[in-house]
């Protein structure tokens, strides 16, 4: 990968390019980044839109290329944004609408986007504390399933995700779009079966498991004893024995139509709402 966007490569202060060629090697290296192998060789990702590179730069997120539209340059946001991309040493490339779709692979990109390093939370340093309630995903698959899944934990103020065994990349764009920029602002961490299982036990939470064999009504569950870790599970099979027998309620959401089950997104927002009802108020300003 060139080393005007490799993580550690050189980043030249003051650099902005003009690219018009699909042939750049930097634009070559920046559409690899939909590729998830691209990605963890580099450390980095694609988040498209003007709002989620200026609120990635809000919340600290590094940034190491801005690419916007020749059309957008003289919007005062998009400025701001290219002047603080060079001044913390990023590459900012002024591009035609030809480039940002062969980027994006959509027919109407965005007219920004950023490359940012990517974040994860270590394991061993996420420490539940009173009041907080944490999403275990089992072998979440779908990247608009895990990237809405985000985003709800986002509004509905949880602090943060643990991806269990081999889950869908939180990372890639198609996720990374679905979490509508609150990728920047909830935590990610990930862990195997084993490594989830033995932190459960040193960390003081209450796990509560949806299953089908659930006996608890998830309405009954006393969410306000212990800090919360709502557990999950894979899209089509559901949490294997070996995560369901260690969490300390099994619940279940009632239903009363033909549908056997509910979409994995929907009913971790079910769950999650009702987890945090205790904490959640209306109120006129943000």
């Amino acid at each position: 990968m060139n080393n005007d966007h490799r993580e550690g490569g050189p980043r030249k202060v003051g650099q902005v390019k003009e690219i018009t060629s699909l042939a750049n090697p930097i634009i070559k290296d920046i559409k690899a980044l939909t590729q998830k192998k691209s990605r963890e060789e580099t450390g980095t990702f694609i988040a498209e839109g003007l709002k989620l590179v200026i609120d990635a730069l809000e919340l600290g997120w590094t940034i190491r290329t801005l690419v916007y539209a020749k059309t957008a340059k003289s919007k005062p946001l998009v400025e701001q944004m290219a002047a603080r991309t060079v001044a913390s040493g990023g590459l900012v490339l002024e591009v035609n609408e030809k480039v940002l779709v062969s980027i994006t692979r959509r027919d109407n990109p965005q007219m920004v986007v950023g490359v940012f390093d990517q974040r994860w939370k270590p394991l061993k340093d996420i420490r539940p504390r009173d009041g907080e309630t944490w999403v275990a995903l089992d072998r979440v698959r779908d990247p608009g399933n895990l990237g809405t899944i985000i985003r709800t934990c986002d509004a509905a103020g949880a602090s943060g995700v643990i991806l269990v065994g081999d889950a869908t990349d939180p990372f890639s764009i198609e996720t990374v779009r679905a979490t509508m920029g609150s990728v920047f602002a909830v935590p990610v961490a990930k862990a195997t079966q084993e490594e989830f299982l033995a932190w459960k036990k040193t960390v003081g939470v209450s796990v509560v498991a949806t299953h089908l064999a659930g006996a608890v009504d998830y309405r009954t569950i006393d969410y306000k004893r212990k800090p919360v870790v709502l557990l999950m599970g894979n899209e089509q099979s559901g949490l294997p024995d070996a995560l369901a027998t260690q969490a300390d309620a099994l619940a279940r959401i009632p239903q009363a139509g033909r549908a056997d089950s509910l979409n994995l997104a929907v009913a971790t927002a079910v769950m999650l709402f009702e987890a945090r009802r205790h904490v959640l108020t209306l109120s006129e300003t943000r």
